[in-house]
């Protein structure tokens, strides 16, 4: 897990946009947000997310694939979509199978922490929070995002 401030530059949003200010994780944790890492190619990561799920009540999921070759002429689109600020009256978990990208939440400050996100990174962003996700530049993220 790679955190830091965005730079808030304009241009391509799959760019890296790090503003040369680390955050810590006890200030994403501060934000309410949870990061864990559950390597997929490991038996005990299904079983670890299984259980994170169990606790917290989710027991569907849904698989989101961003990907130029799956998606076609909407992914320019659905990508833009996605960068839209917005918050969730419930709280998101997102679990990263394969691909990057960043998660922006705002802080207290109103400043954007850019979270990035790899293969086997499990996200869970509070209710309330504002927040935005990218692909980076391979331009590609396939996740599970887990629903009650």
């Amino acid at each position: 897990m790679k955190l830091f401030y965005h730079d808030n530059e304009a241009g391509d949003s799959r760019l890296r946009h790090h503003s040369n200010k680390d955050c810590s994780p006890a200030h994403l944790r501060s934000l309410g947000v949870l990061f864990y890492n559950f390597p997929p190619l490991l038996s005990s990561s299904a079983t670890q997310v299984e259980d994170l799920a169990e606790t917290r009540s989710y027991g569907n999921r849904d698989e989101i694939i961003i990907s130029p070759t799956i998606m076609g002429p909407a992914y320019e689109v659905n990508l833009l979509q996605f960068y839209r600020e917005h918050m969730h009256e419930d709280e998101e978990i997102r679990y990263i199978l394969a691909g990057a990208g960043y998660f922006d939440v705002r802080d207290e400050e109103d400043k954007w922490v850019r979270i990035q996100v790899e293969r086997g990174d499990l996200l869970i962003l509070p209710a309330g929070i504002y927040h935005r996700f990218t692909v980076d530049e391979g331009n590609v993220s396939i996740s599970y995002s887990l629903l009650d």
